[in-house]
C-alpha cells in the first residue's frame, strides 16, 4: 500500500495548489475533491490487479509505430499486460528528463544513495551507501548497464526520498500519456506482481521519449561509459546489428521473458518497435529486426542488407547450455565480422565498442568520444555474467 500513501501526498499538494476561492464549505468541497482523485488515481493504479499474474509463456507481444505519425505497422498481441523488467526505465528517464526540464534537478547535481539502492539486486553498479553520483552518470547507467541501483538513488532524488512515491508519479505520469494499460511499482523493474504494461503503452512511451526531449535522446545511443575507472558497455545489442538503430533499452527477469525496446531511423522515417517474452536474446533480437523491415517496407523505405546473421548454437553446444550468438557482418565492410555476446563469457579489462563505421569503433570516456580501430579492438570485447535479474 507504498504506492496509496504517496498517492495521497502527491494528491495533498494537488488539492493545496486548487483550494477554492470561494464557497458555504470549502473544506468540504476540498475533502470530496481529494475523495474523488484519490478514488481515480488508485483505480488507475490497480486497475487490472487480477491480470497481473497472468504472463504468458513461449508468446510474443510486438508493435512497430510510426514515431511521427503513431500510425501502427504491425502488431501482434499489444495490449496482453506483461511484465516489464527493465523497460520500467524508460520511464524513469522520462521523469528525470522531465524534472531536467523543469530546472528541478541538473546533470551534474549529485544523487545520494541509500541504504535501499544499495541493497537492489543485479544488474547494478554497486553503489555504496553514502556515496553519491552525478544525475549524468545515473542517467548513463541506466541506458547501457540498466543498473537498478542507479535507478533506485534517481527515483528516491525525484521522489522526495521515496521510491514508492516516485513509482506513484510514474504510474500517474504514464496515464497522463495515454498508457492506460500500465502501474509502476518501483524506478528499476525487478519483479513486483502488480507492475504490469502493454507492447503498447510502451511504443507510446517510446515515441513520447523521442518527441518529447530529442535533447536527450542522445543518451540512448551511448555504446559505454566510464565509471569509476570502468568501462559500462551497453546492453542492447539493436545498436551494433540493425541499420538505423540508435536506441533505446532492453529488460529481462525470468517472470518477464526477454523485453526491447528500439528506435530506428532510415530516409527520415523513425520507427518504434517493441518486443516482449521472447525466450532468448537471439530470438528477441531477429523478431525486433524483422518487425522494423516491415515497417520501413510499409513505409516505403528502401530496404537495407540485413547486418545480421545467426550462427544456431551446434548440437554440442546445446549440451553445454550454451546460446546461440549475433554475428554482425555487412557485406559493404572489409573487416572480419565481430560477436555480439549473447551468453556469459569471461571478463576481461579493455575498452567497450560501439556499431562498425568504415572499420572503426567510438569509444565513449565521459562526454569525449575517441576513435580506435577494429584491430584494435577485436580483442576488447566486455563481457558480462548474466544474473537473474540482469535487464
Amino acid at each position: 500500500m507504498g504506492v496509496a500513501v504517496a498517492d495521497k501526498a502527491a494528491l495533498r499538494r494537488t488539492g493545496q495548489h486548487n483550494r477554492p476561492a470561494c464557497g458555504n464549505n470549502p473544506k468540504n468541497l476540498r475533502a470530496r475533491r481529494w475523495a474523488t482523485l484519490l478514488a481515480g488515481v488508485t483505480l488507475g493504479a490497480f486497475a487490472g490487479a487480477g491480470q497481473a499474474h497472468a504472463q504468458y509463456a513461449g508468446q510474443i507481444s510486438s508493435i512497430v509505430m510510426d514515431a511521427n505519425t503513431g500510425t501502427v505497422l504491425s502488431q501482434t498481441d499489444p495490449d496482453l499486460r506483461r511484465y516489464p523488467a527493465s523497460l520500467t526505465k524508460l520511464m524513469t528517464l522520462y521523469m528525470t528528463f522531465n524534472a531536467l526540464r523543469a530546472g528541478a534537478i541538473s546533470l551534474n547535481q549529485s544523487v545520494p544513495v541509500s541504504i535501499h539502492a544499495s541493497t537492489m539486486e543485479p544488474s547494478k553498479l554497486g553503489l555504496v551507501p553514502g556515496s553519491r553520483l552525478s544525475v549524468e552518470q545515473a542517467v548513463l547507467a541506466l541506458v547501457t548497464k540498466s543498473a537498478n541501483d542507479a535507478a533506485c538513488a534517481l527515483g528516491e532524488l525525484i521522489g522526495g526520498g521515496s521510491e514508492p512515491q516516485f513509482a506513484a508519479m510514474m504510474t500517474q505520469q504514464a496515464h497522463a500519456l495515454g498508457m492506460s494499460q500500465t502501474v509502476f511499482r518501483n524506478a528499476s523493474g525487478l519483479p513486483d506482481p502488480d507492475q504490469m504494461t502493454t507492447a503498447r503503452d510502451l511504443a507510446t512511451l517510446g515515441r513520447r521519449l523521442i518527441a518529447d526531449f530529442p535533447e536527450y535522446y542522445h543518451y540512448f545511443a551511448t555504446p559505454a561509459f566510464r565509471f569509476h575507472g570502468r568501462f559500462i558497455p551497453n546492453h542492447n545489442p539493436m545498436l551494433k546489428v540493425y541499420a538505423g538503430a540508435d536506441g533505446m533499452k532492453t529488460g529481462y527477469t525470468q517472470e518477464a521473458g526477454r523485453n526491447l525496446v528500439t528506435s530506428a531511423i532510415r530516409s527520415n522515417v523513425r520507427l518504434v518497435g517493441v518486443v516482449m517474452g521472447a525466450s532468448s536474446n537471439t530470438q528477441r533480437s531477429l523478431v525486433m529486426a524483422n518487425q522494423l523491415d516491415h515497417g520501413f517496407d510499409a513505409e516505403g523505405v528502401a530496404p537495407v542488407a540485413r547486418p545480421l546473421i545467426v550462427a544456431q548454437a551446434s548440437a554440442s553446444q546445446r549440451q553445454h547450455g550454451r546460446h546461440s550468438t549475433l554475428l554482425m557482418a555487412a557485406a559493404s565492410h572489409r573487416h572480419a565480422p565481430l560477436e555480439v555476446a549473447e551468453a556469459p563469457a569471461p571478463r576481461r579489462h579493455h575498452g567497450a565498442i560501439t556499431s562498425v563505421s568504415h572499420g572503426h569503433h567510438a569509444t565513449v570516456i565521459g562526454a569525449k568520444v575517441h576513435t580506435i580501430s577494429t584491430p584494435a579492438i577485436r580483442h576488447g570485447l566486455t563481457r558480462r555474467s548474466a544474473s537473474h535479474n540482469r535487464t
